[in-house]
């Protein structure tokens, strides 16, 4: 399937329906990945995905329209919440659902991988 054939590539449903808290030390400033100005702190030892702390949610590294054409703008240095949800599970199909998207048609798309959101 070609990259821009993709389904993450016309969504972005989850980076603009869930908050993404994770461990500060996920943080460029504790030895991470994830920018420090892309985050805010929720806890001494938790952050969250700037954007991802209010209603309506948008994740601040969400790039382009959900469910037109969308992309993580920090893709390789997102943070573990990001990495763990994966394509098709009962989470995207929940957030594809708050944005009136159909479900991903099963065995209609490779894996995730880099080309993902």
């Amino acid at each position: 399937m070609p990259l821009t054939n993709h389904p993450c590539l016309t969504c972005g449903a989850c980076c603009a329906c869930y908050s993404v808290d994770f461990s500060v030390y996920e943080n460029q400033s504790h030895g991470g990945k994830v920018p420090e100005g892309l985050t805010v702190e929720v806890t001494p030892s938790t952050c969250r995905m700037r954007g991802t702390d209010h209603v309506p949610v948008r994740c601040s590294a969400l790039t382009g329209t959900v469910g037109v054409k969308a992309a993580c703008g920090i893709y390789e240095w997102r943070p573990s919440p990001c990495q763990e949800l994966e394509m098709g599970s009962p989470a995207c199909e929940r957030a594809r659902s708050r944005h009136g998207l159909p479900p991903v048609a099963p065995n209609s798309f490779l894996p995730c991988g880099p080309h993902c959101v």
